[in-house]
Parts: structure tokens; sequence; C-alpha cells
């Protein structure tokens, strides 16, 4: 796991105060871990241009420049002026070195975005916005120095914003390169230090980046079990049953000893899979609950309270987030939560934390999934997204490893069945949801089809080579 931060400017103030180092200093390592990106992944044949603003961050594409003089053929393009100390300290540096300045645009190898860093907000003017345009047309390698400029502290996106191939972040993570807006413009992300470790530089923060090597699988120790020992999940069966058949198939493939349908239908006419039993009324032996994954009109209120009426550890999806039945299973003490974000706007608004649209949700996903889990600690919450996010009381995490291959009907499913399987086998709520949605963009990275053809099948036949 790593560290993700609200802003970073207090942890540079940290390093003069405390540390006795100086923003000439901070700002140079920032330059040498840039050129040490360049050097060791490109030839010193390739063209490069840095595109620099008038504040700090174009003082570290102008550092950049000078690092990188004569070993590569780089030039400067001024969107603005050098206006901050800084930035005409590191003009003066690149001047009597006599770095190549270009009057206009070109084609290039390698173009470097340093026009504006973390401290952007609002929009662009014209003229800016007419540069950035032509910047993302090229055809070339694309790195942002820090954050993409146009790239605000909310995570939100100017109207305009630098489409990078990698982000190259100073420091420390920040949040704002994970909200679901971002993801189209950052690339990967790398972190370069300041002549500091992180270990150091980094303070306490609430939030935590999850990396796949996270992820802990429910590999079974025990050798003297039987398939009792792994837990029983039941999952209700509504109105559209392959929802249930799907998370059911993925929790047994997950590690579940035993997974079982609940519903009203006559069990012939559902053609479940061999694996899974049915039954009408919940076993004596369930160790957990998925709920709502095609739920539907099925059941009554009064059915699903029955249903639910135990302390069993419980994951709920999709149809109940639409439910008042929601705010008594919100009292649960073993509870996990997986809306997408239109379920949440729902949820929300049942819980009268919020009467918002799913666009504005979108826009403060970090606020409102921390309101939501203040407001009830007791509950683990995983919102659904590009970039998944989970909470639980005040720890929050981010799983960035998504991608577009699970934006298909069932893949929901899947991740409520394999939460549900690690529930059933004695998880605590929080690693279950942790540990479940690592696993299900792994089963995603590892699907080497066409992005656009994984399907449910596709992902449990996966589980097995996790």
């Amino acid at each position: 796991m790593q560290k993700l931060f609200e802003e970073v400017a207090s942890l540079d103030a940290r390093c003069y105060k405390d540390f006795f180092l100086s923003e000439d200093i901070l700002m140079e390592h920032a330059a040498q871990g840039m050129a040490s990106y360049i050097k060791n992944n490109f030839s010193n044949n390739e063209k490069i241009i840095i595109a620099v603003g008038s504040g700090n961050n174009g003082a570290d594409g102008m550092a950049l420049a000078r690092l990188l003089h004569r070993d590569y053929n780089i030039s400067l393009f001024f969107v603005k002026k050098p206006k901050s100390p800084m930035a005409l300290l590191q003009e003066k540096r690149t001047n009597a070195l006599h770095v190549n300045i270009l009057a206009t645009l070109q084609q290039c190898d390698i173009l470097v975005d340093a026009i504006v860093g973390t401290g952007f907000d609002g929009e662009f003017s014209e003229e800016i916005t007419t540069v950035i345009n032509k910047i993302n047309k090229i055809k070339a390698f694309k790195i942002a120095c820090d954050v993409p400029s146009g790239l605000k502290k909310s995570g939100e996106c100017a109207q305009t914003t630098f489409r990078a191939d990698i982000t190259l972040t100073m420091g420390a993570l920040k949040k704002s390169l994970f909200l679901d807006e971002a993801k189209d413009f950052t690339g990967n992300i790398k972190v370069l230090d300041l002549g500091i470790s992180r270990k150091v530089y980094e303070s306490q923060t609430n939030w935590q980046l999850l990396d796949l090597d996270d992820l802990a699988l429910p590999l079974r120790e025990q050798k003297n079990s039987h398939k009792g020992s792994f837990g029983h999940l039941c999952v209700l069966c509504g109105e559209k049953p392959g929802a249930s058949i799907i998370s059911g198939l993925s929790a047994l493939r997950f590690g579940a000893g035993l997974v079982t349908l609940v519903g009203y239908e006559n069990q012939q006419s559902l053609h479940i899979p061999y694996s899974l039993m049915y039954a009408h009324t919940l076993p004596k032996n369930t160790t957990a609950i998925a709920c709502g994954m095609g739920l539907g009109s099925d059941f009554s209120d009064k059915e699903l309270e029955n249903f639910l009426a135990n302390d069993l550890a419980l994951i709920i999806d999709a149809d109940l987030f639409s439910m008042q039945i929601i705010l008594d299973i919100l009292q649960r003490k073993s509870l996990v939560l997986t809306p997408h974000p239109k379920e949440f706007v729902s949820l929300l608004k049942i819980t009268k934390l919020a009467n918002i649209s799913v666009h504005e949700l979108q826009k403060k996903r970090f606020f409102y999934a921390e309101l939501f889990c203040k407001a009830y600690p007791n509950a683990t919450l995983l919102l659904k997204g590009a970039n998944v996010i989970i909470g639980s009381g005040n720890h929050y995490f981010m799983n960035p490893h998504g991608s577009s291959k699970l934006a298909k009907g069932g893949s929901g499913d899947i991740l409520s069945g394999l939460i549900g399987s690690l529930l059933a086998q004695g998880y605590k709520p929080l690693d279950a949801a942790i540990h479940a949605s690592l696993a299900h963009t792994k089963l995603a990275q590892n699907y080497t089809g066409a992005d656009f053809s994984l399907t449910p099948q596709d992902l449990i036949n996966g589980i097995g080579n996790l």
C-alpha cells in the first residue's frame, strides 16, 4: 500500500522547517528524478520539448531541460513567461547554458508538460487552452510533471487538460490523481523522491492506495478440513436469477465451501448449475449472505426482513439501495455495501445525507464516501467506479487497477460473489472488500482477449489462476 494525500505543500514545508532542505534542493531532486526516468527509458537520439509555465511547475521543467542539455536534443517552449522566484532563477540557469528555446511548437518524440501544477484551479485562458489542445494532438510520448496541467486539487479536470502517458509526481501521491475523471489524463503514475525518503517525507493519512501485491488469496492451509470448514454463503435469488447464479459461481470458485441460492421458484425452471445448491429458506449452517443482485420485486419488504433477521455477515448490492429496508440493514455490524454511482446517490438520498446527481457525486467522490462512512462507521462501503473507493469508519482505500474491460453486465455480480465468499470464510468486512476488489481487478488484467470481449464467465474461469 502507498499513502494518498489531499495536498503536499505541508509536507514540503516540513522539509524546509525540520530537515533544512530548501525549495531549490527539492526542485533539483524533482528534476533529477524526471531526468533519470527519461535516461532510463529513452535513447539520447530523441527530440524532447518541455512546455513550461510561469510558476514552479515551469521551474521544474526548466531544471529538467538544464539536466538533459547536450545529452538530448532538448528545447523549451514558454507557454507563459517565468514569474515565480524559482522560475526566474531556473530561467537564468538555462539561459547561461544556452538551452534552445522554440517560438512555436514542433513535432517531437517526447513532450513534457510543465505548464501548471497542483495549485491550478478554474479554467485556462483561451491562449493556454489553444496551446494544450495543440500539445495533445502532437504524436509524442507525453510526460506530466507532478500532475497533468488542467487537473485541479479536487481531481476534477479543466475542459482542456493535458493527456499524459505517464505522470511523474513529486514526493508523494495526491488523491486528485485518482478521481475517476482524472484516469484518462494521468496515464501511469510514478512517484519521484525529493532528496529524502518517502518514509520520512510522508506524514500520517487516512487514505491508502492499494497495490496488486496487497492481494491475499484465501489459501487453504488447514489440512484437517471439510467443506463446512470454509463457510456457507447464501445468495438471495430474485427476479433476475442470472445475477445470483453468477455471484454464486464466483463465490464457490473463490473458496467458499458451500453456496446455496435461496428463492421461491422451482429449481428446474431456473437451470441452476449442478455445483450450486438451492433452497426456499436460509440453511442453518449459513455463515454469510449476499443479497440484492437481480433482486427485483420478487420479495416483499416483510419477506426481506425475515430473510435478514439474523446477525450473519452480509454483502448487499443493486436493487436494495433504492429500498427503505436499507435503513434497517445499515444497523448491522458486519456489512459490506457495493453501490455503483447511481445506486450510491440513491443511498445518500434515502439516508438523508445528500440529495445530489450522479454528476455531482463523480466530481466529489472522496467527500461523499467520507460523509457516508462517518455517518455509518460499522458499514464497509465499496463505491464502484474507474477507481474503486473502499471505506470503513475513518479508513479509506483506493483501488486504481480497474479497467474498461469490467464495463460489462455481470461484472458487479462477480464482485459481490467474491466478497460474499470471503465473508463466508470468516474475513472481516473491510478485508473482504479490499481483497475481493483486488482479485476482481486482477482477473480483468489477466484476461488476454480483446477489452470489449470480457464476460462474467471469463472472470469466473480466471479465478483459479490468480
